[in-house]
């Protein structure tokens, strides 16, 4: 009898379960038949090609004047003025001056009618009336030497395009096409890249420029806790990757130390605080041998993307921003945290890293400061390209690192704000470079502090660990 009942209870209950969720679905436009994703969705890279870089030439100035006096001395007469025909349609605005030399209006040519080419008479630099201000430097293909064109204008990048017929690049591209491509291009021509490609970006971002660390508002001395408690808490949550709230039943039910898991988020934010820039701005002994990965985190129930940056020789975490975006501008920055922590840009510089092609265009944004390294990307799970079979080893060392960090940051569930997963990962950076053994280095921590390893247990060093935080940032800000 009862097990029948039970039966027909739990029919009905399913029963009454898709009533409810056809009745949501009618009032809100939206199924709730669906299952809400508790796993990251693996979205493929957006398909973009990136090409080499190219030839930059900078335009060299010249004074006018001075060359002026030099065709008098070699000529033995002035150099006149450009004649105008009183008839002319076209006319030089009186305001207009040659980008390389400053000649002024009477010394250029309209060069090509009314299509706003113009040419100076003083040193023969063309130009068009849109780029002579911004004619300071020349972009030119790669394969063929031809200028690039300007074709699009984007948020951050502007995009410029080799329109040259007879480019290598082009021609090379064309011949590989088979003949059904070849009738689809000329249907539609925007689903084929068959021209070299530049982005040159405009990002408000200056590589390198270190600023000046501040005092954090958080005063760690007017805690609740003694610093020996604080150490606790950081080595069951952080060490351990205990959640919150198991941090807060074990500290009740080892140590009969009542605290909130509110009060133990509150902590670790106050305490990433002053580890940050201490972590960020140590000064670390580096090898020649980084790579590069992103992996998911989830922040107000939406994925984001944790860019971390490691040498696979010492070990150490040299970058790890979190970004909603998997985009070129977190790469940037990313790498960016690396470059300033080397003492000096070796000429041989390289980063690993996966296919994702935002690495290769935050490549190119440092080439247009001059700031130049290579980019190994290693592509898929199979080396089918030397490339891959040469580096894999090094990318393997950087997933190892995820899981590491997941098997820590699993227990959060995720975070509620930006501001609590900056500050997790921050004590785990903070953990992993200077207080946990590696056993690839024979046990040894990655960043070797005398002060820490003279303690006997791991509270002791996550309190002495933040007092040289607080000591060094005083000394900074001094």
């Amino acid at each position: 009898m009862y097990p029948q009942l039970l039966t027909y209870l739990m029919e009905f209950i399913k029963y009454q379960d898709q009533v409810i969720r056809t009745l949501l679905t009618l009032l809100i436009r939206k199924s709730m038949f669906e299952k809400p994703e508790e796993t990251p969705v693996n979205k493929p890279y957006r398909k973009l090609q990136v090409d080499d870089l190219p030839i930059i030439e900078t335009l060299q100035k010249f004074d006018y004047r001075c060359l002026l006096t030099e065709f008098l001395e070699k000529n033995g007469k002035h150099l006149k003025p450009v004649l105008r025909r009183k008839n002319t349609i076209v006319s030089v605005p009186k305001t207009m001056t040659c980008p390389q030399c400053g000649a002024p209006s009477e010394y250029l040519y309209a060069n090509n009618g009314d299509k706003g080419q113009y040419q100076c008479k003083v040193c023969t630099c063309l130009f068009s009336d849109k780029n002579r201000y911004l004619k300071e430097a020349v972009l030119k293909c790669p394969h063929c030497s031809k200028t690039l064109e300007k074709i699009k204008e984007r948020k951050d990048f502007d995009v410029y395009k080799c329109k040259n017929n007879d480019c290598s690049y082009y021609q090379q591209k064309l011949n590989k096409m088979s003949s059904k491509e070849k009738k689809q291009f000329k249907k539609d021509p925007q689903s084929f890249k068959l021209r070299y490609i530049f982005r040159q970006f405009n990002i408000d971002f200056q590589p390198m420029s270190k600023e000046s660390p501040q005092k954090p508002k958080v005063d760690l001395s007017r805690l609740y806790v003694s610093p020996h408690t604080l150490g606790l808490i950081l080595t069951y949550h952080v060490n351990y990757g205990l959640s919150a709230r198991k941090t807060a039943a074990l500290m009740k039910d080892v140590h009969g130390v009542s605290i909130s898991h509110q009060s133990i988020l509150n902590y670790e934010n106050a305490v990433a605080l002053y580890l940050k820039p201490y972590v960020d701005h140590y000064p670390y002994e580096l090898s020649d041998q980084f790579c590069g990965d992103e992996t998911y985190i989830r922040v107000n129930g939406r994925w984001h993307y944790l860019f971390f940056f490691f040498d696979t020789v010492k070990k150490i975490i040299l970058s790890s921003p979190v970004s909603a975006n998997r985009d070129t501008v977190s790469a940037i920055r990313a790498i960016d945290d690396v470059l300033m922590k080397l003492k000096e840009i070796p000429n041989d510089l390289t980063f690993v890293v996966d296919g994702n092609p935002i690495y290769l265009l935050a490549q190119h944004f440092f080439a247009q400061h001059n700031i130049h390294f290579e980019i190994k990307q290693v592509i898929g799970l199979t080396n089918e390209d030397p490339v891959s079979t040469e580096y894999r080893p090094l990318k393997q060392v950087i997933e190892r690192l995820n899981r590491t960090f997941k098997g820590n940051y699993r227990s959060t569930h995720g975070f509620g704000s930006e501001h609590g997963s900056v500050s997790f990962v921050t004590l785990f950076v903070a953990y992993f470079n200077f207080l946990r053994p590696h056993s690839a280095i024979e046990g040894k921590v990655p960043v070797v502090v005398p002060e820490l390893n003279q303690l006997p247990n791991m509270p002791a060093r996550w309190t002495k660990l933040i007092s040289l935080a607080q000591q060094w940032i005083v000394e900074q800000t001094a």
